[in-house]
């Protein structure tokens, strides 16, 4: 490998390195420790009640499945986090989703956890699985399904039947994954019925463990539909279904063996087509990873140079910046990741000074700020990377775009749409890490959720809205004040700032990354350390897909 090799050695032992260190150490232990506990499922009790029925919990199941060392990249595990209380919580939205290996092959593994109210589907359970196929669908990934669920959540029927991201939508997919030719793999290992019975049976192949139900109505309810009396095994079982109906290709005595079947199928599966992306042998970053604990502030106030996060995310710390002199609040790029060429958007946190277009006047630009010049040679970039198929990857950090009479008569409108535009219609896989704030129309143009990026990936330290928590706090505050004062109230400043205070409070609560993996705006929040190995995944993981449609933009704002 050759190129522009980026980076300087950091002064760790420097005050501003050490406080930063120390406040990205401290969210990480906060964060790990809420992990632990959401590892837990429904608790100790409930994971001992599925022992008790010879069954290993979902978690116990995955370990069991994958290669020996080889990690579980889990997905969606804060799914439902903090929700649900009136029903004793979710965690994980009661199912486990996430990339692993077996048999040499990267696959999606979907697993429901029968510790979480008998792996019942709430709203989120049904949007977490739905998220997991439409990430293989995009990607083109094999998928296997461990099925022990006792159906949908019937105090929220409601919420998880009818719509277009709800219960139905899993079989929908099913269907289309099948048409698409990714193959599909169902072991069912506990419970599988009403509607749910149909998830297995649309797949490729069909596993079922004794002991396992599977049914369109249990024994209760089909006594009281037509008076029939019968037990689950008969009704239902592995065995029936083995030699009776037809419907199960694997009948396995119990967790182990039908989880070493799949391991067996999943061997014989045939090899694809992969994507036509520029892939060489990888070479580590030429500084340490964890250096990006002292480097990167969460504080909006500090800057920081986003090309020392770089040096310590792709390959040798190579660097081929895209017109560095111009645009500078915007850092655009070409390196590789794991060997996978990329093109990196990186939102820049220093302040610079520039000369302002068609005058030798001096001004300041502000760092995490979007302006005319950054945003059209982003929106050039992007052209070029979907051009040369080129994959990409967003580095957020923005406040938004720029405000006032300059930025206004410079056409940043314009030039935002074009950005817009650009990453909107890109054909090549978009991966985005929201790193620190992501805010207004700056996240959208850095490609966020609602830009089909393939996965987005989350800091501690990301903070995402339509504005900052101060900003925010403030208008939300005023507005509260005008409508006491309509209706005859006074507030002492004591009053205005307890509210401002408490509003500040909750808005900062719902710009928490955690907020949002809850409600499956993000897919992971990932240590920034392990950055590079998050980015390496995804990249491995789009490559399974072969088809890159042919790139159109339609009218663009020049």
């Amino acid at each position: 490998m050759s190129g522009t090799i980026i980076g300087t050695r950091t002064d760790t032992k420097s005050a501003a390195f050490e406080k930063n260190s120390r406040q990205m150490v401290d969210r990480l232990t906060e964060i790990k420790n809420e992990e632990e506990r959401i590892y837990q499922g429904g608790g100790a009790k409930a994971i001992e009640s599925q022992h008790t029925k010879n069954r290993l919990t979902a978690r116990e199941r995955i370990a069991k499945l994958i290669d020996a060392k080889t990690e579980f990249f889990e997905l969606a595990l804060y799914a439902a986090h903090e929700m649900y209380g009136e029903w004793g919580g979710a965690p994980s939205a009661g199912t486990v989703t996430g990339l692993a290996r077996v048999s040499g092959r990267r696959v999606m593994v979907i697993a429901n956890d029968a510790t979480v109210k008998a792996g019942a589907f709430f709203p989120m359970t049904a949007k977490k699985v739905i998220r997991a196929q439409n990430i293989a669908i995009e990607n083109r990934i094999p998928t296997i399904y461990l099925v022990d669920s006792a159906g949908v959540f019937l105090p929220l029927q409601e919420d998880v039947f009818p719509d277009t991201d709800d219960f139905g939508r899993v079989f929908r997919n099913n269907a289309v994954m099948s048409a698409m030719g990714i193959p599909q793999i169902t072991a069912i290992m506990g419970m599988c019925v009403a509607g749910g019975a149909y998830l297995p049976v649309m797949c490729d192949h069909i596993l079922m463990t004794d002991g396992s139900g599977l049914f369109l109505a249990g024994p209760a309810l089909v006594q009281a539909a037509i008076g029939q009396k019968t037990s689950a095994e008969d009704l239902g079982g592995a065995q029936m279904h083995a030699q009776v109906s037809g419907t199960v290709d694997f009948r396995e005595p119990d967790d182990a063996a039908c989880l070493k079947r799949i391991r067996a199928l999943v061997d014989k599966m045939g090899h694809p087509k992969t994507a036509p992306f520029d892939h060489k042998p990888a070479a580590p970053p030429a500084y340490k990873p964890e250096e990006i604990y002292g480097i990167f502030s969460a504080d909006t106030s500090r800057q920081y140079d986003v090309r020392e996060i770089i040096a310590r995310i792709v390959d040798a710390s190579e660097f081929e910046e895209y017109r560095p002199e111009y645009g500078q609040t915007v850092v655009c790029g070409y390196a590789r990741i794991g060997g996978w060429a990329v093109g990196v958007v990186a939102n820049q946190k220093l302040n610079v000074h520039v000369t302002a277009p068609g005058t030798n006047e001096k001004r300041m630009e502000f760092g995490g700020v979007i302006y005319t010049e950054s945003a059209d040679k982003a929106a050039r970039f992007i052209l070029d990377c979907n051009q040369n198929l080129v994959p990409l990857v967003f580095l957020h950090n923005v406040n938004g775009f720029m405000v006032g009479k300059e930025a206004e008569w410079s056409g940043i409108i314009r030039a935002g749409a074009k950005m817009v535009n650009a990453v909107a219609n890109s054909v090549v896989p978009k991966i985005t890490v929201i790193c620190g704030g992501s805010f207004g129309a700056g996240h959208y143009a850095m490609c966020g959720k609602a830009y089909d990026p393939r996965f987005v990936f989350a800091w501690p330290t990301a903070r995402y809205a339509v504005m900052g928590g101060d900003a925010a706090a403030g208008t939300l505050v005023e507005i509260k004040i005008k409508q006491l004062e309509r209706e005859g109230k006074k507030l002492t400043d004591a009053d205005k700032k307890e509210l401002f205070d408490s509003t500040r409070a909750t808005y900062e609560h719902q710009t928490d990354p955690r907020y949002a993996a809850a409600r499956l705006w993000v897919d992971a929040i990932i240590d920034p350390a392990h950055t590079r190995e998050a980015l390496i995944e995804a990249l491995e993981t789009a490559a399974l897909n072969p088809n890159v449609a042919e790139f159109k933009t339609g009218v663009l704002q020049t």
